[in-house]
Order: structure tokens, then C-alpha cells, then sequence
């Protein structure tokens, strides 16, 4: 048992106020409690957030990557690049549908997959017909560039948004998932997210045929829209017209629908999403600040250029041989003085599933990555003390070793 007697301050958790409380309260006491008006008020919320024509909310940031594969028609003798730093979904959504995953190198200092990264994982992949570029930590990578190679590849692109709703890019008023450089984009609202559903996704995307394919692909594949029917036959009545009772299915889909309990607390939280936002960059700065005299054994994670990350994740580089500590013995550590820390990512192509499927890769950037980074405490009801406590028991446990 950690010796302290604060909660453990973890590395990440929802900030829920009685606003909050109030608007689940709204749904709970109506008439609908999915299927409903929270869900459509969601999605328009998200859309003007991203800055994408058309957002379709689902059950979790899985099932969105999932929808996402679906809606592209990607399958058995497909390949999909995606970077080996991010979490298991986003390789195991390219699986889901029976098409290869190619695991791509990131830089090591940023996690990110860059345009080189994604030009050597290409190379001689004739069957790539995808790519799934990862925001990491709240940072973006190139997306105009990488952008710029699917298209002249034939390749779709996917962005993993989960960790960066409400990041800036550049100076022309680009935003994380407002896919101007992509087909669709993907976010998650889990608890640790800036914005918090309980769990829930969504699907970002300007196409409206992809967009009709991820609503119907979120609901079994089933359609009303009478102008899709194929069985004219069962479909419509002797004078023509479309039989009330009747849907129809195309093809099999899942029940990954949002419901509007909590579509109704995203959206309460999407109001605050520039607070939350700014909080955490006022955090991640005072880290930035604080954490200047443990260099050269500990860095921050490496900045990207021309990018304003709403900060997901505090992830820093420690070289733990300088430091004379294994990371898990300072994670135990930390953890004795109430702090809670994790790491973000073990590289997927090192998994044992995809060992079996593709055999030992080296991915040295990925290696240097993956030995040094620890991720901090960072969540929108922090204080400054807090981060001034993480800073002071890190560095301490990082002098005694």
C-alpha cells in the first residue's frame, strides 16, 4: 500500500461537474434514452469542433477505428500502415476486417510516424490500401504530408484523433479530425480524454457517403431509407410505396451505437472543451518549466513544429541508466508517494498476436522510444501544487536511484 494519505493522483481521469450531472438528469427523466436528440446534438457539436462537415458518434474510440475500416471496405488481402507507438485498437481495427497491418517506425523523441516512416513501411507493399496516422500524446505529425503521399499512392487515410481533440496545427487554422488532408478521423471519449462520455467515439469526415456508411454500419447495416432498398419485392406495396415496417440489410454490421445518456454528457463536456483545453496546457508548461534542471536524464517528450496540442498525455524521456533506476522501480516509487504514472506505448508489432502473424521486426525509432518515455499525471482538475509535487518526487527518486 502507497505510503500517503491523498488519493493516488493517476496519470489521467475525467473532471465531471454538476452541469454535467444535470444534463444526463435531462435525458434519464425523457422519452428517449437512445436513438434520440442528444445524439444528433452531439455530432453537430463535434463537427463544429473539428471543424468537419459531418460527425457520427459511437460506443468507443474501437469501434469508431472499426466503423472507419468498414465504411473503406478494407478486408482480406488489404494492408494498412499504422505506426507501431499507439494504442492496440488501432492495429487490431485493421484486423477486425481480415486486412494486414504494416507497422511503421516513429520518431524517438516525438512517437510520431513521419513522412519517411511511412515511405519505408510502403515499400514494396503493392496491397497497402490505407493508412492510419497517429496523433500521439496531443501532438500531430505531418498530416499534410503524409496526406500528400496517400494521394499519390491511391491510399485512404484515417487519422487516430483520440488524443487531440481541440489540437491546432499550423497557422492556417487546421484542426485535429477536420480531415483536410484525409478521408475520416476518429476520436475517443473515454475518462481520460478531455472530454468525457464514460465511453463513446466518434467518426469525423467531409464525405457524406461515408458518412451514411458509418451510420448504417453503427446499427447492425441496417437501413429505412427506402431509396436503398434492394428487395423490391418484401421492400414495397402493390401501388409502389415503401412498406412502414420494413429495413433492410446489405450487408452485417454492428450495434455500436452512442446512446443519448451519453452523448448528452459529451456534449455537456464539449462546451467546456477550451477550458479543459487550456488547463492542461497551463500544466503541461508549468511540467516544461519545472522539470529543466533534471535534464539530461529526463526531457520532456519532443515538440512538434508549428503544432498547439491540447495535451492528452505528460509524457517525458528519462535515459534510465544515467539515472541508475529502472523505470518500474521509479514507477513503484512514485506510486509509495500517492503518483500515478504509465506507459504510453509498448510498441504493437512487439505484441505476441502480431509476432505470430508477422514475425520479429526491428523499428529502432520505436526501440529508443518505447525504452525511455514515462507518462506523468495530467488531467484538467490538477492544481499547480500537484505538478509540483510530481516534479519534486521525480526528482528525488531520480537522485537516490
Amino acid at each position: 500500500m502507497p505510503a500517503h494519505n491523498s488519493p493516488l493522483l493517476s496519470y489521467g481521469r475525467h473532471l465531471v461537474d454538476e452541469d454535467d450531472v444535470a444534463a444526463v438528469a435531462v435525458v434519464l427523466r425523457g422519452d428517449r434514452l437512445t436513438g434520440g436528440p442528444a445524439v444528433d446534438a452531439f455530432e453537430a457539436a463535434l463537427a463544429r469542433a473539428t471543424g468537419a462537415v459531418h460527425a457520427v458518434a459511437c460506443s468507443s474510440g474501437t469501434a469508431a477505428l472499426h466503423l472507419a475500416a468498414m465504411a473503406l471496405g478494407l478486408g482480406p488481402g488489404d494492408a494498412v500502415v499504422v505506426p507501431t507507438v499507439t494504442f492496440l485498437a488501432t492495429a487490431n481495427a485493421v484486423r477486425f476486417v481480415g486486412a494486414d497491418v504494416i507497422f511503421a517506425d516513429v520518431d524517438s523523441k516525438t512517437g510520431l510516424m513521419g513522412p519517411a516512416h511511412l515511405e519505408a513501411a510502403l515499400a514494396g507493399r503493392a496491397n497497402a490500401k490505407a493508412v492510419l496516422p497517429v496523433h500521439l500524446a496531443g501532438q500531430s505529425p505531418d498530416t499534410a504530408a503524409i496526406g500528400g503521399i496517400a494521394r499519390q499512392r491511391g491510399l485512404a487515410v484515417v487519422e487516430d484523433a483520440c488524443h487531440a481533440l481541440g489540437t491546432t496545427i499550423g497557422d492556417g487554422g487546421e484542426r485535429a479530425g477536420d480531415c483536410r488532408h484525409g478521408d475520416m478521423a476518429v476520436f475517443s471519449f473515454h475518462p481520460v480524454k478531455a472530454v468525457a462520455m464514460g465511453e463513446g467515439g466518434a467518426v469525423t469526415t467531409n464525405d457524406p457517403v461515408l458518412r451514411d456508411r458509418l451510420r448504417m454500419m453503427r446499427n447492425h447495416g441496417m437501413t429505412r431509407i427506402a431509396g436503398d432498398f434492394l428487395n423490391k419485392e418484401l421492400a414495397f406495396d402493390a401501388a409502389g410505396e415503401a412498406n412502414p415496417w420494413y429495413y433492410e440489410m446489405a450487408e452485417a454490421g454492428f450495434n455500436y451505437r452512442a446512446s443519448d445518456i451519453h452523448c448528452a454528457l459529451g456534449l455537456s463536456q464539449l462546451r467546456k472543451l477550451a477550458r479543459f483545453v487550456e488547463r492542461r496546457r497551463t500544466l503541461a508548461a508549468r511540467y516544461d518549466e519545472l522539470m529543466k534542471p533534471l535534464a539530461p536524464v529526463l526531457r520532456p517528450l519532443g515538440r512538434v513544429t508549428g503544432c498547439r496540442p491540447a495535451w492528452h498525455l505528460y509524457v517525458v524521456l528519462i535515459d534510465f541508466d544515467k539515472a541508475g533506476i529502472s523505470r518500474a522501480k521509479l514507477m513503484r516509487a512514485l506510486h509509495a508517494k500517492g503518483i500515478g504514472t504509465q506507459v504510453h506505448y509498448i510498441p504493437i508489432h512487439a505484441q505476441p498476436y502480431y509476432q505470430r502473424l508477422y514475425g520479429a521486426r526491428e523499428l529502432p525509432g520505436a526501440a529508443t522510444y518505447y525504452r525511455r518515455c514515462l507518462t506523468l499525471p495530467l488531467h484538467a482538475g490538477m492544481d499547480d501544487t500537484d505538478v509540483e509535487r510530481v516534479t519534486a518526487a521525480l526528482a528525488e527518486a531520480l537522485k537516490t536511484g
